[in-house]
């Protein structure tokens, strides 16, 4: 099945599937529309998140919009998420590995719909700029302006001509300027600090719409030269056709819904804020670059799109997750080997504060090697845990339970006080009456260090038996949760399985007879606490001498 050409295709899709709601009423942009989507991601399950279209936008002042705003269509859920990049949810993990492997260059084209409506020079005064556009209020009662927040800026490296395509929140201070909020590690910020040692600006496109892989391109973390429109291109599995901009040297996706030219003056910058962030708190403000709005292209009825952001889950979260854990999972293979099996972040948590990484290991220093190899890159999360196999890394219930029965805080713990790539989602974090800027890591290594005994549950042949009784009785719904049988961790000797075997077919009076064969006389001088020592002792070499054997 070919990808989406535009935005419009998925829409399409999302309504047949049923994960589209048409709001016909009128909703004012700045005081109802981000509420009302907020709702699902308060009151709902995941499962029950829908896309928004709002139909009829009006804001504060009285003014209707002739432009549908659409939310939550990227990734109000990952089966929302999944349709956007049109395919089974099982084969995210896989799509996202070929667009890291083989990214696919764009493709130049004369002309594309995004061309259909030019506002440059003194048109683009006329049509009023960006007060034409539906911009929402994405924390009404605390943000200080609209915001776009679903927006893919692109610049570009002036020394080698690389473009670059991310996310970053834009504040709306006047019909031809807003600002463009990115952090000092971005790859945007370093295009910046290049155009004003060479004392010139820098050029932008701001991207809304066009088809979803474009964001989810954009919000990804990549090594810095790589243009995260060949990585779309890897999504969408085929080039992505671009335009040339009509007042910037740069090429924008020629399905776009809209597209914002302009230049970012590299002799100036202003705050802007406060802004709901995804940290979960209203970030006070910081100072930012400035966009001067210089052109502004759009398709002859285009649809704007917003995403919910601000505390999670969200929408904002949501798009980011499978992204951020093909990333780390990648780089980790690379570094580690086939070794790691899984990486598990944690949506709720902004993804980028606990990390678990599910590793088979093949060395018992894998787990250090992982975690240390990784904060080194901007993937690294505050809270790093290396878990087995069979540890499911998205129950947190399974990772504490391995945290607390197979690690030491002593050996298994390590805190790394300064991070290589400090990355602190906060920028405050509260210490008493300080408010500290630095970065720490917190990693523990959660994997068994021996051959423990077996999970103490029924083996699974079992539980699938009872289970098929439980369902044949009528009674609740299962919804299983791992580990829900019985199984062996190394430490299981032959005697012991045979015992097991014994017991489950009514011959447990062989095992009485066995255990009685070891009993042990004892001395009134001998104590207990010994004996048992001795036995266990015992007990371990021969398990020792058994696992030699086996190889």
């Amino acid at each position: 099945m070919a990808y989406y050409r535009d935005l419009r295709e998925h829409v399409e899709t999302l309504e047949q599937a049923g994960l589209l709601t048409r709001i016909k009423r009128p909703i004012n942009k700045d005081t109802e529309m981000h509420p009302l989507v907020r709702w699902q991601f308060r009151g709902l399950d995941e499962s029950q998140r829908r896309a928004f279209y709002f139909e009829h936008v009006v804001d504060s002042g009285g003014r209707r919009y002739d432009i549908p705003v659409l939310i939550g269509g990227l990734a109000a859920s990952q089966k929302i998420y999944a349709l956007g990049l049109r395919c089974d949810g099982k084969e995210v993990e896989e799509l996202w590995t070929q667009a890291l492997q083989k990214p696919v260059p764009p493709a130049l084209v004369k002309d594309g719909p995004v061309k259909e409506v030019i506002y440059k020079g003194e048109n683009l005064q006329a049509c009023g700029g960006l007060a034409e556009l539906p911009v929402p209020i994405s924390t009404p009662g605390f943000d200080n302006a609209p915001y776009f927040t679903a927006g893919c800026w692109i610049t570009k490296d002036p020394e080698t001509g690389i473009q670059n395509m991310a996310v970053y929140r834009g504040q709306i201070k006047g019909p031809l300027k807003t600002g463009i909020s990115w952090g000092s590690l971005k790859n945007s910020a370093v295009h910046w600090e290049k155009c004003k040692r060479l004392g010139r600006p820098l050029e932008a496109a701001l991207v809304i719409g066009g088809p979803p892989c474009i964001v989810y391109a954009a919000v990804q973390t990549v090594p810095f030269g790589v243009d995260e429109l060949g990585i779309a291109g890897g999504l969408a599995r085929a080039p992505i056709e671009v335009v040339r901009c009509e007042t910037a040297d740069l090429v924008v996706p020629a399905h776009a819904e809209i597209v914002i030219e302009g230049r970012i003056p590299t002799d100036y910058l202003e705050p802007d804020g406060p802004f709901g962030e995804s940290h979960g708190y209203e970030d006070p403000g910081d100072l930012t670059g400035v966009f001067e709005v210089r052109c502004i292209t759009h398709r002859s009825r285009p649809i704007f799109v917003s995403m919910v952001s601000q505390l999670t889950p969200s929408e904002s979260s949501k798009v980011k997750q499978s992204a951020f854990e093909t990333f780390a999972l990648t780089h980790l293979r690379q570094k580690v080997g086939e070794s790691v099996l899984k990486v598990g972040l944690y949506e709720e948590l902004l993804n980028r504060q606990m990390m678990v990484i599910q590793m088979r290991k093949q060395r018992s220093d894998d787990p250090w090697r992982a975690m240390e190899g990784l904060l080194k890159t901007r993937a690294a999360a505050k809270i790093m845990i290396c878990v087995d196999p069979d540890i499911d890394p998205y129950d947190l219930l399974a990772v504490n339970w391995a945290i607390a029965n197979r690690s030491q805080p002593h050996r298994d713990v390590k805190i790394v006080p300064d991070r290589p790539l400090p990355w602190n989602p906060l920028r405050y974090v509260a210490d008493g009456e300080r408010y500290d800027f630095t970065d720490s890591a917190l990693m523990i290594d959660a994997t068994l260090k021996a051959s423990f005994p077996p999970i103490a549950l029924p083996r699974k042949e079992y539980m699938e038996k009872a289970r098929a009784i439980w369902e044949e009785l009528g009674l609740p719904k299962l919804t299983p949760r791992n580990p829900w049988h019985g199984y062996s961790l190394g430490y299981w000797p032959e005697e012991d399985a045979v015992q097991a075997e014994r017991a489950t077919s009514g011959h447990y009076d062989q095992n009485a007879e066995l255990l009685a064969s070891k009993g042990v006389k004892v001395t009134k001088d001998e104590r207990f606490v010994d004996l048992k020592q001795v036995f266990l002792t015992e007990e371990l070499e021969a398990l020792k001498k058994e696992n030699s054997k086996k190889g």
